[in-house]
């Protein structure tokens, strides 16, 4: 055999070697595991959806503005923001299982909270009952994402992130559903006349009591089933012994340990774009609803279209995953913050039903970025990863202040003779290019 032959031999076994030390994206030992942890991604997702498009109900049940009723996500996602340090702390001195309990109980009793709020029909009431949801959720997303990077090589952490994401959208989706086939469909007070006003407003104040009263717990009943769904939850979840790894292991001070998560500019750039992605997310998702009917969709046709959204959204993610095989995450995520940057424009300035598709369209783009921002900013944290997390989680506040603020645009009907509705999506806009140049950055190694 000559030397040459010999060499390209040598070659072909080293690269079969390679191939088959791959490590997989997940290991058997770890698939129950896997499993159940992804299986919270679905019930985070779950309330995530089914309560976007309750800004739109809220408004006209309670008869408030589009800047008040977008309080419901100021109190959902701030529950995210207050708890995320105390969670990371917690699991840093007990292990993630007891924090997916403990988030699992108040996800449940934030729940069943609506039973009162509903009830005595106070706006208030039901603004609690979100933030105690979300501090389980919070309990919930700064625990299962490490755990998910911690099952497996961290050369395949991003893919494995991405994949449990991906099951996400699916519970998404079935909120959507049921806030669209349950909720919106049935409020009474949503109904219009012939020429698609809101017959509610014109009502005396005792039928307009008696509409309230059905209307709030046709909103309640869904909440009742999902706590009902998480208590089953949290008893397989307890019932299961998990590895004895799933405790964090960094016994560093807190103080230390933020000093080093500040110096990697990777991360603390990482939380910056995490805040925009989230910000640009939950705007779409909740005022796709009030853009539809500002072209005269009912709000139970645009949830539906929301949810032809979250499909797209789902399948992306699927396809997204994927192409990571070939393309770096960093790179792929720049190529689709700037498809929805384009998006956006689209709907800003052109309008009409083209503006509408666009916003269904930036679903596909944003499909990657939550978990994409997530898996490159924890790169570089070392041990540090439970309280990074939780930096990460607090970034979800990106939710709780923009759409406050979209919601407010758009109350001023018009701006610079455009519907507010549209001009309000520059927002988004903004969020995107600023997801772009983080992705570059990352992308040419810059941090």
């Amino acid at each position: 055999m000559s030397q040459v032959k010999e060499m390209e031999l040598k070659a072909g076994q080293a690269q079969s070697s390679s191939q088959m030390e791959q490590p997989p994206v997940v290991e058997k030992k770890m698939l129950i595991p896997f499993v159940l942890i992804t299986l919270l991604f679905a019930l985070w997702g779950f309330a995530n959806d089914i309560t976007n498009p309750m800004v739109s109900a809220f408004k006209t049940v309670m008869e408030i503005s589009n800047f008040e009723a977008s309080l419901v996500q100021f109190a959902f996602y701030g529950g995210y923001f207050a708890m995320a340090i105390p969670v990371a702390l917690f699991i840093k001195k007990y292990s993630y299982k007891s924090g997916v309990l403990i988030g699992l109980g108040l996800y449940a009793s934030g729940a069943f909270l609506f039973i009162p709020a509903a009830h005595f029909g106070t706006f208030g009431l039901f603004l609690i009952s979100y933030f105690i949801l979300t501090c389980g959720l919070s309990f919930l997303e700064t625990t299962g994402n490490p755990f998910i990077l911690s099952l497996g090589a961290t050369e395949t952490s991003t893919q494995r992130l991405n994949l449990a994401q991906a099951f996400n959208p699916i519970g998404s989706l079935t909120g959507m559903f049921v806030a669209s086939q349950v909720i919106l469909s049935n409020l009474q007070s949503a109904e219009q006349a012939a020429d698609g006003s809101l017959i509610y407003s014109t009502l005396d104040a005792a039928r307009k009591a008696e509409i309230k009263a059905n209307d709030l717990e046709v909103i309640r009943n869904p909440y009742i089933a999902i706590g009902l769904v998480v208590l089953v939850v949290l008893i397989v979840i307890a019932v299961y012994k998990f590895p004895k790894e799933n405790k964090a292991s960094n016994g560093s001070s807190f103080g230390d340990t933020v000093k080093r998560l500040l110096a990697i500019a990777r991360y603390k750039e990482g939380v910056i774009a995490q805040i925009f992605y989230v910000g640009a997310q939950i705007m779409c998702w909740t005022f796709i609803v009030q853009y539809a009917e500002n072209l005269g969709y009912s709000k139970a046709e645009g949830q539906q279209i929301n949810m032809i959204a979250m499909a797209i959204f789902l399948v992306s993610r699927f396809v997204s995953t994927y192409l990571m095989r070939f393309i770096s995450a960093a790179r792929l995520m720049m190529f689709f913050a700037m498809g929805g940057m384009v998006t956006m424009s689209i709907t800003i300035f052109v309008g009409g039903d083209i503006g509408l598709y666009a916003i269904v369209a930036t679903s596909a783009f944003m499909s990657l970025m939550f978990p994409t921002i997530y898996g490159i900013a924890l790169e570089k944290v070392g041990a540090d990863r439970e309280l990074g997390a939780a930096g990460l989680v607090m970034a979800i506040l990106g939710g709780s202040i923009m759409p406050p603020i979209q919601g407010a645009l758009i109350d001023m009907e018009v701006i610079a003779g455009m519907p507010a509705v549209n001009v309000s999506f520059i927002l988004p806009f903004i969020c995107f290019i600023a997801i772009s140049i983080y992705s570059y950055r990352t992308s040419k190694q810059l941090i």
